[in-house]
Order: structure tokens, then sequence, then C-alpha cells
């Protein structure tokens, strides 16, 4: 399963687009492989505010933070997938979470 799922983000996050359509596809792929929670939240003035998730939350869950040049920008929350996967999607997300976050989940044109 993670396998499959890391696969996916990997060819969604290489191909790039939108954050918001990026996030959306990889929460829906990651959940689609077989991840039964995944969702991602943004950091905004030192809250974690809910972003695009599937699935049904599990009691447990792990996390992992989303960092982007330091500073912590966001967190990944799945269940059942293990530390690592989880660790190197995080890593995979972090310009298209800080994206996502920087225009609070709005679309921006330049």
């Amino acid at each position: 399963m993670s396998d499959t799922a890391l696969a996916e983000v990997e060819r969604l996050a290489a191909a790039g687009g939108d954050a918001d359509e990026v996030l959306r596809a990889v929460v829906t792929a990651v959940h689609d492989a077989g991840v039964p929670w995944f969702a991602v939240r943004f950091n905004e003035e030192g809250t974690l505010v809910d972003g695009p998730a599937a699935g049904t939350r599990a009691e447990e869950t792990i996390t992992a933070p989303v960092s982007y040049n330091g500073e912590r920008i966001g967190e990944l929350e799945a269940a059942g997938v293990d530390g690592a996967f989880l660790d190197r999607v995080a890593g995979l997300l972090a310009e298209y979470v800080l994206l996502g976050w920087d225009t609070g989940g709005e679309a921006w044109e330049p």
C-alpha cells in the first residue's frame, strides 16, 4: 500500500500545478491506495487549520510536520502508514503546503 501511494504522491508532486489542486489530488490518491485516513493541515499564526482530508479519522494516527526553509508550515496526519512514509510525503508536499497556506486555500493568480 505505501509503495503504491508513495509512487503516486511522487508523480503528482513532480507534475506540479495549482497548490490546492495538487494537495487535493494527493489526499485522494493516498486514500484510494488504501490509506484509511489522510489529512493536511496548515499552520496559520501558530494554529493548525484543517485542509484537505479523506477517509474516516481513526483513533490511532500519526503526524509529521511539514517544514519549508526550517519553518513549520503545516502537518500531515494519517492512519495505517509508517512514519517514514509520512515524513517522505511531507517533504514532497512542502512547497504545495506553503503555497496553500499563503493563499489561505484560495485560488491565486500572479
